[in-house]
């Protein structure tokens, strides 16, 4: 399983702003090895953020995206105290879910 992610959510006036920094070796599929050999593809697929079980983010993701990718996101209805969750799933299956609490 991944390391856990790190994810900071505070109060900006009345948005909600979250930080994230996923774990993640986001393999592209088209890099070599030192055998010359491909590397397979291994990268996420998936992001939810929730709010109290209601949906604030969804995005899909491809090879694209960054080794450990960072992702930033403001939304609105949270207040201090409210836990935000993110989840990813690869296109392994690997799943991962972390929480934190806004401040």
């Amino acid at each position: 399983m991944a390391d856990p992610m790190k994810i900071r959510a505070r109060m900006e006036g009345d948005l909600v702003e979250v930080k994230v920094l996923m774990a993640h070796e986001m393999e592209t599929g088209l890099r070599k090895d030192s055998s010359g050999k491909l590397v397979p593809a291994w990268f996420i697929q998936n992001v939810t953020a929730t709010c109290n079980g209601k949906t604030v983010l969804a995005a899909e993701w491809g090879p694209a995206v960054s080794k450990n990718p960072f992702l930033s996101f403001r939304f609105r209805g949270g207040k201090p105290g409210d836990k935000v969750a993110i989840s990813w799933v690869d296109n392994h299956g690997d799943k991962r879910t972390d929480e934190a609490t806004i401040s």
